[in-house]
């Protein structure tokens, strides 16, 4: 018989995931604890209030602070599992940075009495999992950690990756299969037990390498298919061809599915997780790192061609439309329409630059310091704009009259105009 979890969670860090997991386990009725450095949004938890946008999340928070199940706080309580949900970003040397995984070990470890699960839900490279065991048992030599164990550990580690899309979260959350893997048997099935609260799919145990190695081919695989399009697109460009068409073509037949172009790759997964492979294997990753080099160069590519299409006004203005790194999310991690507003404003510091992005009230701080970019509603920005360059298929985007295009040059990046 399956075991049954029962006690009480602490979600460390309230991101795009941790939140989220923080709040399907309480509206299942588990008592949980948020942690998070950042103080502004505990106090947005603990208000019952979201500090970024997510379909269906903002209700859902609101009702699990007033049924009393989710709490927000800075300090780390004593629980009986604890899920590790803390940024794991790349160095400059496309290495994983896992210092905020390690001061999550360190803020846990004082409050290990015997018993509880702790559970890597950050993406990380092969071995973080057991690198977690080794922190913790350094930090508490009082207790027997699961990587120095034959037989019953004093506390269980474990990996359980994140599935979930951006704009499909409480969906995904709950009716996604599940990979949960251990540095033993036994910590896998510990930690299976928390997620039988909420999943719906299937929970695939494993070892706790090879979980973290399934969530990075997963992210990989669709870095490569992505590179294959955006290759696609620099060749047609190349040749003068519509490249909507000619994959579009290419589809019909029975085992091909090209996917489609854009202005490069963003979020926290995609244009993160295959560098964690390259950075484990270096030599033997060779057509997962030319897909990484060919999605990173494709924003500064686009902001070549903006730069050369202003040469044709004497004292033009700019539309970029949109910033997030998908349609219809307020999310800008890794996004490549950040990237190429940047490129084209300190390339040409003297050239007016309309930002419109109808899900963020300000612009990221890496923009905000460029006098020469700005933030306007849509129809304000594409109006007084010389040159409009869509870079982000929000639905708003998509509506957009195309009168209000007319005598204008229109670069669409994503193909929904043509």
């Amino acid at each position: 018989m399956d075991e049954v979890f029962d006690g009480t969670v602490a979600i460390l860090g309230l991101g795009y995931i941790g939140l989220p997991t923080a709040v399907v386990l309480a509206t299942r009725g588990v008592q949980v604890v948020g942690v998070d450095v950042n103080e502004a949004t505990v106090a947005a938890v603990a208000r019952g209030e979201v500090p970024f946008v997510e379909p269906d999340l903002a209700v859902a928070v609101s009702g699990a602070v007033s049924m009393g199940r989710l709490s927000a706080t800075t300090e780390v309580p004593e629980a009986e599992a604890y899920v590790i949900a803390v940024p794991t970003p790349f160095t400059e040397g496309h290495e994983a940075d896992l210092s905020f995984v390690r001061s999550a070990a360190e803020r846990i470890a004082p409050r290990l009495r015997g018993g509880e699960v702790v559970i890597l839900e950050s993406t990380s490279p092969p071995g973080a999992s057991e690198q977690v065991s080794r922190w913790l048992g350094e930090l508490r030599p009082d207790l027997v950690a699961p990587h120095m164990s034959e037989g019953v550990p004093d506390f269980h580690v474990a990996h359980c990756p994140e599935r979930v899309l951006p704009g499909r979260i409480m969906i995904e959350m709950v009716t996604n299969d599940r990979v949960v893997g251990g540095i033993t048997r036994r910590c896998a099935e510990k930690a299976a037990a928390l997620y039988r609260v909420f999943c719906q799919g299937k929970i695939l145990l494993t070892d706790a390498a090879s979980a973290e190695m399934a969530k990075l081919v997963e992210n990989a695989y669709r870095d490569v298919n992505i590179a294959l399009a955006n290759e696609l697109s620099l060749i047609s460009e190349e040749l003068n061809l519509d490249v909507w068409e000619v994959i579009r073509l290419a589809n019909h037949h029975p085992r091909v599915n090209v996917l489609t172009p854009g202005p490069g790759v963003g979020g926290h997964c995609i244009a993160v997780d295959p560098w964690f492979i390259v950075g484990a294997a270096p030599e033997l990753s060779r057509l997962i790192r030319t897909a990484r080099e060919i999605n990173d160069h494709k924003p500064h590519h686009v902001a070549e061609q903006v730069i050369a299409k202003t040469a044709r006004f004497r004292d033009p203005s700019v539309a970029c439309l949109g910033l997030s790194y998908k349609a219809n999310i307020d999310d800008l991690r890794e996004s490549p329409a950040v990237d190429i507003v940047s490129d084209i404003a300190r390339a040409l510091p003297g050239l007016e630059i309309r930002v419109a992005e109808p899900f963020v009230d300000r612009l990221p701080d890496e923009l905000g310091s460029l006098p020469n970019v700005s933030l306007h509603p849509v129809a304000d920005a594409v109006e007084k704009a010389d040159i409009v360059v869509l870079l982000v298929d929000h639905d708003l985007f998509r509506g957009l009259s195309r009168s209000r295009l007319a005598g204008k040059v229109v670069y669409d990046t994503r193909g929904i105009w043509r």
